[in-house]
């Protein structure tokens, strides 16, 4: 399911217009972007969106063997809750 079909998807499930859900979703992504940057998102039976801080590492050049140096980032991170898991089993 892309973003489009999701959309649709939330429309016909909440009797919005599809113009709204797009604005209610993309409101919704734009706030849990912003926010994990500087703190967590946790959505009760849902899961928790955060940021964590991957440090500087040394790394392998697969092609060639050769060592790299991979810099430190901040990197995105989903983690399901309970009640999502038993939902998917």
């Amino acid at each position: 399911m892309n973003k489009t079909e999701f959309i649709k998807a939330v429309a016909e499930q909440s009797g919005l217009s599809k113009k709204d859900a797009a604005a209610v979703i993309n409101a919704a992504l734009e706030t849990i972007t912003n926010t994990i940057k500087e703190d967590t998102v946790s959505l009760s039976g849902f899961g928790t969106f955060g940021c964590k801080r991957r440090e500087a590492r040394e790394g392998k050049n697969p092609r060639t063997g050769e060592l790299v140096t991979i810099s430190a980032a901040d990197v995105p991170y989903f983690k399901a809750s309970k009640a999502l898991k038993e939902a998917v089993k």
